[in-house]
C-alpha cells in the first residue's frame, strides 16, 4: 500500500467515525427531547432531601420508622405520618419524603413493628391491623414523638400529625390523648367518642371524599361534637373523589389542591 492510498484510508475511517459520533449525538438529544420533563429534573436537581429507616424502643419493643428531613440550615418542624390499614407502604414513603420537601421533618412509623413489620400483601395488613390495641398505638405514637426529641434537625415543640384511612381515624383519637400535639389532620378518616374530643389541644383539619358514604355517614356528628367540645374542625370534602385519593390519585388536580391545603395548615399551625 503506497502512501496516498494509506492516507486516503484513514481519512475515510476518521470521516466515518465523526459521523458515527454525530449520530449518536443526535440520537441522545431525540432522546432527551423525549424524556419527560419530571425524569430530566431529577437528574439534573440536587437532593434537597435525606430519607432513612430509623429503629426506637417503644417500652421493650423496637418500632422501625421511615423519616426525612429537608436540606435546610435551621431545624424544622415536625410531622407523623400514620400509614393506612395496607401497613408502611410506597405511598406513605413517598408522603414521608412530600413533606420533608415542603419543609418538615416527617416521620412513618410501622406501627405493625410488633408483628414482625408490615407485611407485602394488603390483605395480611389489614388482618394484622385488626390485632392492634388502640392503646398500644397510643404508646407507639409517643415513642416516635419521644425519638424526635433526640433528632437535631426537629423542633420537637412543634409537632404534628396526618393519617390516611386507617391512619386518618388514629390521628383524630392521637389528637385525644397528646395534648402537647400542635396540629393534627385527619384523611377519610373516622372520629373517636364524642365524650373524648374535650381532651384535644391541637388544631385540627379534616379532609373528605365525596365519593366516600361509610365516612362521611359519621362526619355531620362529629363536626357537631367537636363544636360542643369548644374544638374547631374545619373540613373539605373534595368532589368526585373516592376514599384513599391520595393514593388513587384519580384526579390528580383534586388529590394536588387537598395536599396544598394540608401544607398551609401545617405552615400556619407549626410555624414553618
Amino acid at each position: 500500500m503506497d502512501g496516498n492510498t494509506a492516507a486516503k484510508g484513514g481519512e475515510r475511517r476518521r470521516m466515518a467515525a465523526k459521523a458515527v459520533l454525530v449520530a449518536g449525538v443526535g440520537i441522545l438529544a431525540t432522546a432527551a427531547m423525549n424524556l419527560p420533563p419530571s425524569a430530566a429534573l431529577r437528574r439534573l436537581s440536587p437532593p434537597d432531601i435525606h430519607a432513612e429507616y430509623v429503629k426506637f424502643l417503644s417500652g421493650k419493643d423496637t418500632v422501625t420508622a421511615y423519616i426525612a428531613y429537608p436540606e435546610r440550615p435551621q431545624p424544622a418542624p415536625a410531622v407523623i405520618v400514620i400509614h393506612e390499614i395496607f401497613g408502611m407502604s410506597d405511598f406513605i414513603r413517598q408522603t414521608t419524603e412530600q413533606l420533608a420537601k415542603d419543609g418538615f421533618v416527617a416521620i412513618a412509623p410501622d406501627l405493625l413493628s410488633r408483628r414482625g413489620g408490615s407485611p407485602s400483601s394488603p390483605d395480611s395488613a389489614r388482618k394484622l391491623i385488626a390485632t392492634l390495641n388502640p392503646d398500644t398505638v397510643t404508646i407507639d405514637l409517643d415513642a416516635t414523638r419521644a425519638y424526635l426529641k433526640t433528632v437535631k434537625a426537629a423542633r420537637a415543640n412543634d409537632v404534628g400529625v396526618i393519617g390516611f384511612c386507617w391512619g386518618g381515624a388514629q390521628s383524630f383519637r392521637y389528637a385525644t390523648n397528646a395534648p402537647e400535639l400542635k396540629a393534627f389532620v385527619v384523611c377519610y378518616g373516622s372520629a373517636p367518642s364524642a365524650a373524648d374530643m374535650p381532651k384535644i389541644r391541637a388544631k385540627g383539619l379534616g379532609v373528605y371524599a365525596e365519593n366516600d358514604a361509610r365516612i362521611n355517614a359519621g362526619l355531620p356528628d362529629a363536626a357537631a361534637a367537636m363544636r360542643t367540645a369548644g374544638k374547631p374542625y374545619p373540613y373539605t370534602v373534595y368532589p368526585g373523589v373516592g376514599h384513599g385519593f391520595f393514593r388513587t390519585r384519580e384526579k390528580p388536580e383534586v388529590a394536588d389542591s387537598a395536599w396544598r391545603a394540608v401544607i398551609s395548615f401545617f405552615r400556619a399551625q407549626l410555624k414553618s
